[in-house]
């Protein structure tokens, strides 16, 4: 995969993650309430059967999700093409990783958008070195649960050690 592809979502490659382990709330973004690891009631195989008039029926906020591509980069790497929903047995460790996978790719996008700010030569340097660590792995569930307590921790501390050049405000999600 290059740099680029990363964060690029290709549902063609998914299983449906987003539609399986994310919960929703009945409101103005979703037409009834979903838990998560309850698969949503529009999935249809693994494609939505209302995708062409998702706003329509009630559903804007699965048009303005954007899982950066931590989906199909679960199915295809993590778990190499396999679905939760050819083998049941898979659905929680699919879960899982997808959610410490977007944590992957929310942190490889911040790192990005630290590019964009006049960070001191060593911070620049440590962005460079979390960035490269993020996205030249290839991962596997016990990779992403190392992730999740050790070089997430080191990440988030590295934001913090820049918030006083770094406006938080002005990305999204900081």
């Amino acid at each position: 995969m290059t740099q680029t592809d990363h964060l690029k979502t290709d549902c063609s490659k998914c299983a449906a993650l987003c539609c399986l382990a994310l919960a929703f709330d009945k409101g103005k973004d979703f037409a009834f309430d979903k838990n998560p690891g309850e698969p949503c009631r529009n999935l249809s195989g693994h494609d939505c059967s209302i995708h062409d008039r998702l706003t329509q029926e009630g559903f804007p906020g699965c048009v303005a999700y954007d899982c950066l591509g931590a989906g199909n980069r679960v199915v295809q790497e993590v778990f190499d093409g396999r679905s939760w929903q050819s083998d049941p047995r898979l659905t929680r460790p699919m879960m899982e990783a997808f959610s410490a996978m977007r944590e992957v790719h929310k942190r490889i996008d911040f790192l990005r958008a630290a590019a964009t700010r006049p960070l001191k030569t060593h911070d620049e340097q440590a962005r460079q070195d979390f960035l490269a660590r993020l996205e030249q792995a290839r991962w596997s569930g016990p990779d992403l649960n190392d992730f999740e307590v050790g070089l997430a921790l080191e990440i988030d501390i590295f934001f913090h050690t820049i918030r006083e050049y770094v406006d938080f405000a002005d990305l999204d999600e900081w």
